[in-house]
């Protein structure tokens, strides 16, 4: 029971890293010190999918899960398992990754322009 808890908890977070790495430049909009750990989650993240980088919540919820007597992950990983093929299709996942990196590089240049507009003087 507590294994099961733990790779569903791990999961959830899994979830929720990915979810910052796709919106958490807009959210240093609003916390703007923030941006240096979106800038790592980013990387992260972007390592994980593109270079192969393991994923240590990956390889923590496979354990539990294994050790709770259920089924691991496949070995193509978290991403392939709960998001790939089942929030939106195996054909769209180029676009999908598009889409995130568009969406990253939008949420970077808002936060650059507003950083420029707070430092720029009031015009009278």
């Amino acid at each position: 029971m507590l294994f099961r808890l733990l790779a569903d908890a791990t999961a959830a977070v899994h979830l929720a890293f990915v979810g910052y790495v796709v919106v958490g430049g807009f959210l240093a909009w609003r916390w703007p010190r923030t941006l240096w750990l979106h800038l790592l989650a980013f990387g992260w993240g972007f390592g994980t999918v593109l270079i192969g980088f393991d994923c240590p919540l990956t390889y923590l919820e496979d354990w539990a899960r294994r050790r709770a007597g259920q089924q691991g992950l496949p070995p193509s990983g978290f991403i392939d398992h709960y998001l790939t093929g089942v929030i939106y299709p195996d054909s769209a996942l180029t676009l999908v990754r598009a889409l995130v990196a568009v969406t990253v590089l939008v949420s970077w240049a808002g936060f650059a322009w507003r950083l420029r507009d707070s430092r720029t003087p009031a015009r009278r």
